[in-house]
């Protein structure tokens, strides 16, 4: 959760979601990013929910489950992959790449998947079920409102700054105006 960070490091928040068209597309770029962040910054990631006709809250329980399980870095940009190559694992598409799966992947889906990285699917879907759970999900749908985050991806640096890949110019600027932005609160 934002906040969560170590004293004296500036946060740059991604909010996301691995049912966000534009995320799986923009994740190479947020990659660069996240490599690209001096010492004094860290990467943290806000899922958002709210498109809930494209499964969106359910991939928000999965991150979070998979963050308490301690293993959300290692499955983080597989999981855009789980969700967008073609028959993938977890898509939210049909083949026709136009239309909604119905039904849409549901929570033990994706506690199957991520049974690979070595967490039980029982496990996985009783942590994403929980209370601790629930209440990160409430933390993040407040967080994205508190924000103005109305499109995804969003980066917000320092809890202040927010941009998207559009508002930043193009891609290739990104990556700049993050770290430009990170030295403006290095020098405050």
């Amino acid at each position: 959760m934002p906040g969560d960070v170590p004293s004296g490091k500036i946060e740059v928040t991604e909010v996301f979601s691995y049912g966000c068209p534009a995320c799986n597309f923009y994740n190479p770029l947020m990659q660069k990013v996240r490599k690209a962040l001096p010492a004094n910054a860290v990467m943290t990631y806000v899922p958002a929910s709210f498109k809930a006709n494209e499964d969106w809250p359910m991939f928000q329980r999965a991150y979070y489950a998979a963050q308490a399980l301690g293993v959300a870095e290692k499955t983080h940009d597989e999981m855009f992959n789980a969700v967008w190559r073609p028959k993938a694992p977890l898509a939210i598409m049909n083949d026709d790449g136009r239309s909604l799966k119905n039904p849409q992947p549901t929570i033990e889906d994706a506690a199957k998947w991520y049974a690979q990285y070595g967490v039980k699917a029982e496990d996985f879907a009783a942590t994403a079920n929980s209370f601790a759970i629930n209440a990160k999900m409430k933390r993040a749908d407040n967080y994205v409102k508190v924000t103005g985050t109305d499109s995804t991806p969003t980066l917000i640096v320092a809890g202040k700054y927010r941009l998207t890949p559009a508002t930043a110019g193009e891609q290739d600027k990104v990556v700049a105006l993050v770290q430009y932005l990170i030295q403006l609160e290095t020098a405050h």
